[in-house]
């Protein structure tokens, strides 16, 4: 007989949608009459392993609306990496609690964890049906047309540039703004969609996708300089030269590293403030300012995609579906149908967990310094609703009188 337990849990970065996916499990779980308990798991697999859950069967269906509309995640996540010994321990947790279908709502790491403790069932001939929810701002999961949470953040991008073109116009000079992404570049090519007028920045996007040489982007930022008398430029945090290093490395003195030995990319500043030095010392522009995006791209409260809203509801719908009405295990992917629609398929975990995708060649221009109509096709029905626009007064010039 079924115990009718759920577990949801959510690992990896925050995003502006993921409590989407998460009510959107809890809400069409409730709706299944074999479903007797939705049990929430605190900050991902971590959660799991220390037995720390919440039963979602008592909240609220008020109350899960509001804490969909919410960003960031309401379970708490984690960085923690499963290997195998960790979802063994996984396992038993969910066998101990007769847990029968397990949902998580994650990225790459996420998935892997997902196809781990599915094997790990079917080794020991337990009935659970695992699913993993897709997720992540770097949209960089394999097998989807894009990811939740990335229209939102890309959106976040676009405006944000739109912004400090609009600022750097009015005081010129050269704006360098660093975006998330250590291997794919979708995010930091959003920039490109705050573009209305062609003299606009971003005027230079430099990509995880190709090679970042020091002399060129000089030379780059000095002929935009020139001809523009300002120049905006949108950086990924995953830039590098031929070898794969990262060029913060090139440029900074000591480099922090996280818990898994990875350069530390976001967060820091500390590209945008070498980038600067570089222009102001190699090419004597006074004028040079920086940012780093950072986290605020991830759950900016003010700034979400109805698009990705809606979608990361309906990933969380359609897992329950396929685990309750399927019979396998997998990940939801997103497919885009039509000028703009989405449906929904259940991917075998194999072929997403473990894997990145990274920008397609058709998404990024033959100078590797801006995005193609292509990719303004593909990002901007994602955005979503009621985008600002932004306006220029018309040169109706004055003639001069004391300097004709």
């Amino acid at each position: 007989m079924s115990s009718g337990k759920i577990l949801v849990a959510q690992g990896g970065g925050p995003t502006a949608v993921i409590n989407q996916s998460m009510v959107g499990v809890a809400l069409e779980a409730r709706r299944f009459r074999d479903v007797k308990l939705v049990y929430g798991a605190r900050h991902g697999v971590r959660g799991i392993v220390d037995e720390d859950f919440v039963d979602l069967t008592q909240e609220t269906s008020h109350n899960l609306e509001a804490v969909a509309n919410t960003p960031s995640s309401a379970l708490g996540s984690t960085r923690d990496k499963p290997d195998l010994k960790y979802c063994q321990e996984i396992f038993k947790v969910l066998r101990a609690h007769e847990i029968e279908h397990f949902f998580y709502i994650g990225g790459n790491d996420s998935s892997d964890t997902v196809r781990i403790v599915s094997e790990e069932a079917h080794k020991a001939n337990y009935p659970l049906r695992s699913i993993h929810i897709p997720k992540t701002i770097d949209n960089d999961l394999v097998g989807s047309d894009h990811t939740p949470g990335f229209p939102s953040a890309a959106r976040f991008v676009a405006q944000a540039f739109a912004g400090a073109n609009l600022d750097n116009a009015a005081l010129p000079g050269v704006y360098v703004g660093v975006v998330m992404g250590r291997h794919a570049g979708f995010l930091t090519a959003a920039s490109a969609l705050g573009k209305k007028f062609d003299d606009d920045g971003p005027h230079l996007i430099y990509l995880p996708e190709r090679i970042f040489e020091i002399p060129k982007f000089l030379a780059d930022v000095k002929a935009m300089y020139e001809r523009h008398g300002r120049c905006v430029i949108a950086v990924s945090e995953g830039i590098h030269d031929a070898s794969g290093q990262p060029i913060i490395t090139q440029l900074a003195k000591d480099v922090e590293k996280d818990a898994h030995g990875n350069v530390q990319l976001s967060g820091t500043g500390a590209l945008a403030d070498l980038l600067c030095e570089e222009i102001k010392n190699r090419l004597g522009i006074k004028r040079v300012r920086g940012d780093t995006f950072g986290y605020l791209q991830r759950s900016f409260i003010g700034c979400v995609s109805d698009v990705d809203q809606r979608e990361a509801r309906e990933v969380g719908e359609k897992a329950v579906q396929y685990a309750m009405w399927g019979k396998a295990d997998g990940s939801v992917a997103i497919k885009r149908t039509g000028f703009y629609s989405a449906d929904y398929e259940l991917l075998p975990l194999s072929a997403v967990a473990g894997k990145t995708r990274v920008m397609e060649d058709e998404f990024i221009s033959a100078a590797g310094t801006d995005v193609t109509d292509a990719f303004r096709m593909y990002l901007r029905p994602l955005l979503g609703s009621r985008m600002p626009d932004a306006f220029r007064l018309r040169p109706n010039a004055v003639p001069k009188v004391l300097r004709p």
